[in-house]
């Protein structure tokens, strides 16, 4: 039986609320965005009449009151996150959030309260998980023909001006979060992730090199799994030459990964060890076509809904990955190795992901 067409509505319309539309737009037989909310009416108006949206609204209580939703997208900045997902879900309207889902672990935890006491679910747009690349190496992986994971590389080197910074809720710990390792590479290690599964402890530093931030501007850590894979990965935001790049090394092949902000079949390539040259051919087999991106997921994310099972990805997959971030930063600033679990709520990593404890720390909030 066809289900009717799922009704959504974007929150927030500034520059990644655009893609959201975009890529709703190629799914219109199975949604549609019948609202967008935004405390700037001038902005909320040219967005609506861009993408054809007939309802608007300038607070999300005031959408939730008026309309009948499935979903809502997060499109505002990371600061408004806890705040909005929790109000959503206990509307019981499912969430999709922009990453990053949550400042804080803390922040994570009253989302998956909110979610448990509610009837929908809560997702994070982790777009790359969703091209068929990056399943067909999970599909490689579970049949056992890449052999075991031995090590691996996660690179987001990434270049911002000085001026990107000029928003006020970019480069602060209290509104951003954090800097290029919470919003920028957090893509690439959740991928990384998605693949090698529970990681078990990690070794990191970061810096503040040259970006008029109160944040880092670089971080680097060497990440151990619980399969046996040590990875490492670097987070920054002071390459002129940009590449996001990650390199899974098996025991029967090496798989890499090329692109900056979403890749396609080509972005990815197998070279296998001696004696394994068959799995050349059964990469290729196993390549639809289907690059990553929002619509990947959004499709992922609908069939989910029409089965009434929790959307991809879950709030469980979601704190995994923030917890890595969490413990980045605490390894980085307390200088000691950091272990998957050990950032509980009596730790100033839980509440902060700067732990009140950067370096730079006395440096007022202030850009």
């Amino acid at each position: 039986m066809a289900h009717r067409p799922f009704r959504t509505a974007i929150i927030g319309t500034g520059g990644i609320a655009h893609a959201h539309a975009q890529s709703m737009s190629t799914l219109s037989d199975r949604a549609q965005v019948v609202a967008a909310v935004d405390i700037d009416p001038g902005r909320l108006s040219e967005f609506c009449d861009k993408w054809n949206i007939p309802h608007r609204y300038s607070s999300l209580t005031e959408l939730l009151a008026a309309e009948e939703l499935d979903l809502v997208h997060l499109c505002t900045p990371p600061g408004f996150h806890k705040g909005q997902a929790i109000e959503a879900l206990r509307s019981n309207v499912n969430v999709l959030s922009e990453k990053p889902p949550a400042l804080t672990l803390a922040d994570m935890d009253e989302i998956a309260e909110a979610e448990a006491a509610s009837e929908a679910f809560f997702a994070t747009v982790f777009q790359h998980r969703f091209g068929s690349g990056a399943e067909n190496l999970k599909r490689l992986m579970g049949q056992a023909d890449l052999g075991r994971p031995l090590t691996a590389i996660c690179n987001t080197l990434w270049y911002r001006p000085d001026s990107y910074f000029d928003l006020p809720w970019r480069g602060q710990w209290l509104v951003e979060g954090g800097g290029p390792t919470m919003g920028h590479g957090i893509h690439q290690f959740d991928l990384l992730l998605s693949i090698l599964g529970n990681w078990s402890e990690v070794t990191a530093v970061a810096a503040r090199q040259a970006l008029p931030t109160n944040t880092e501007d670089f971080s680097a850590a060497i990440v151990s799994f619980e399969n046996g894979t040590v990875a490492t990965i670097i987070n920054s935001l002071l390459a002129p030459k940009e590449t996001s790049y990650l390199r899974f090394d098996f025991s029967a092949a090496t798989v890499e990964l090329e692109h900056l902000y979403g890749y396609s079949d080509d972005s990815w390539q197998l070279t296998p060890a001696p004696g394994h040259e068959d799995l050349e051919r059964l990469w290729k087999e196993g390549l639809t076509g289907r690059a990553s991106g929002h619509s990947s997921q959004f499709a992922a994310i609908f069939d989910a809904l029409e089965s009434e099972a929790a959307p991809p990805v879950t709030s469980t997959d979601s704190r995994m990955t923030m917890e890595l971030i969490a413990a980045i930063y605490a390894s980085a600033f307390t200088q000691k190795p950091v272990s998957r679990g050990q950032i509980a709520p009596d730790s100033p990593f839980y509440g902060a992901m700067d732990g009140n404890s950067a370096p730079w720390a006395d440096v007022k909030e202030s850009h």
